[in-house]
């Protein structure tokens, strides 16, 4: 019998914020598997350390985080490869997923590759956005309110566009896109109503009021809150 893949969902960085869905699949599963950077440390890993037992198999999926070259199909094919060997040997493999696996999550494409020849089981975990509005202490939305999530690479006139059409926003995907972001959200008005926060739930999150995120690039884990109203109670 072939083992079962799992996408679990681990939270956006507090070791605590997994469900225990989640955490009881990792403990159990012989083998793990999680994404890192080229050459670099494993954000998923490291947020799971103090939950691993040290004796499973582990598999660090290597991806270049560089515009143009993401998602890239033949690290993904790879991968896939190694996890299939060992799906077909009766192996269960639980792949770890910053925040939630279908999410902007880069599971979908190990998902894509692998569920239609193997028992595949989601688990959705806690998203970053909802992370994020937690530690801001600034509901999402209410009542009949649109929200858009809008990644930041996006261009000016898009975002311009997508947020005149919606009541709340999330901008995501930040990064050294914060200066456009930041002029947007000037020109309709709105920089009143933005929060920033970067590392939500971990031990370095920062939480500033958008006029005091004046600096050129933002790391990759920050975001951008913002309710036309202000408040989403008002």
């Amino acid at each position: 019998m072939s083992g079962t893949l799992y996408g679990l969902g681990i939270g956006p960085g507090d070791p605590d914020l997994i469900t225990l869905k989640a955490l009881k699949i990792m403990q159990a599963a012989p083998v793990i598997a999680y994404p890192a950077p080229e050459g670099g440390e494993s954000l998923a890993r490291s947020i799971m350390a103090p939950h691993l037992k040290g004796d499973q198999v582990e598999i660090v999926i290597e991806t270049p985080m560089v515009p143009g070259r993401f998602p890239a199909n033949a690290v993904y094919d790879k991968y896939a490869d190694e996890i299939a060997t060992h799906l077909k040997d009766g192996r269960d493999v639980a792949v770890l997923c910053e925040g939630d696996p279908f999410f902007y999550g880069s599971f979908m494409y190990l998902y894509g590759r692998l569920s239609t020849d193997f028992k595949t089981v989601v688990v959705p975990g806690v998203s970053s956005t909802t992370a994020c509005a937690a530690a801001l202490g600034m509901p999402i939305a209410s009542r009949y309110d649109v929200l858009t999530i809008l990644p930041g690479p996006l261009p000016s006139e898009e975002l311009l566009k997508r947020l005149q059409h919606c009541d709340a926003a999330i901008i995501i995907k930040v990064g050294r896109h914060l200066s456009k972001i930041v002029d947007v959200l000037g020109t309709l008005g709105l920089t009143e109503n933005a929060h920033y926060i970067e590392h939500a739930s971990m031990e370095n999150q920062k939480i500033l009021p958008l006029e005091e995120a004046q600096f050129a690039k933002a790391p990759y884990f920050s975001m951008i809150l913002v309710h036309k109203r202000g408040e989403a109670w008002k």
